[in-house]
């Protein structure tokens, strides 16, 4: 699959989510001191992000 969802230990020891697209990471979530902490922030871009308004506030 060309797009996955990894959980990552930062420097600090928390749990962080980071959204990767063929191996590079797209974008990442703050850290979590749980695992838990993690996962949940996946489920809720998983289940909010699909209807997310796109908001494109560039000048022409």
């Amino acid at each position: 699959m060309a797009h996955t969802f990894e959980i990552k230990k930062n420097k600090a020891g928390e749990f962080v989510a980071y959204f990767k697209y063929n191996s590079e990471s797209i974008f990442w979530t703050e850290g979590y001191s749980s695992k838990a902490g993690a996962k949940n922030a996946i489920e809720l871009i998983l289940k909010n992000g699909p209807n997310a308004e796109i908001v494109d506030s560039t000048a022409d």
